[in-house]
């Protein structure tokens, strides 16, 4: 028996409870997310909303017409300077890890951002033992540009978090052609 291949596609209102259950469990059972508490259906409408209001891409892997994964770039910082700079968020259902739908929704991510004429993308990873996420960004072109030595507390203990950056079309090579389309809110 064969799985049918996941379909790539803008994520919608409607996927938001699955998105919630699928960072949720991140948030209850690993160190890519230092939140400590799932946050409420409300709270993941609320930050769909912005991302979407920005507009940044917001993506879902959908298999046998069930959210699998999904993926976002939102905002680096507030700051104006920062506003060709985006971070990178992928979360899979934990039964579809290790099925290529990381690389899947980060490179469909990547492109789509360099399509809106972003210039990099940072990932800020959870935990050295995130080895999946820091594969995966390193498959994708990603590489290591630091640790945060014990910047968060959870589960009992001083975790890190791993800084990774890719370019994104030219980089940092050469100015911006024009003030990025959203109204420096990138």
């Amino acid at each position: 028996m064969t799985e049918e291949s996941p379909a790539l596609r803008e994520a919608r209102e409607a996927d938001l409870p699955a998105i919630a259950e699928i960072y949720g469990h991140h948030v209850l059972h690993g160190v890519a997310s230092f939140e400590e508490t799932a946050p409420s259906l409300d709270e993941m409408q609320r930050r769909y909303r912005a991302i979407a209001e920005r507009g940044l891409p917001y993506l879902v892997a959908e298999l046998a017409g069930s959210v699998a994964g999904y993926a976002y770039a939102g905002p680096y910082r507030p700051r104006p300077a920062y506003r060709y700079t985006v971070e990178d968020s992928v979360y899979l259902h934990p039964g579809r890890i290790g099925r290529g739908l990381g690389r899947l929704l980060l490179g469909e991510l990547i492109a789509r951002c360099e399509a809106l004429g972003l210039r990099q993308m940072v990932a800020i990873i959870g935990g050295r033992e995130t080895v999946a996420s820091i594969s995966l960004h390193a498959r994708m072109g990603f590489r290591e540009v630091g640790v945060l030595e014990g910047v968060g507390f959870k589960f009992g203990r001083w975790v890190e978090t791993v800084l990774m950056q890719r370019p994104l079309g030219a980089g940092a090579q050469t100015p911006p052609a024009a003030p990025h389309g959203n109204g420096g809110k990138a």
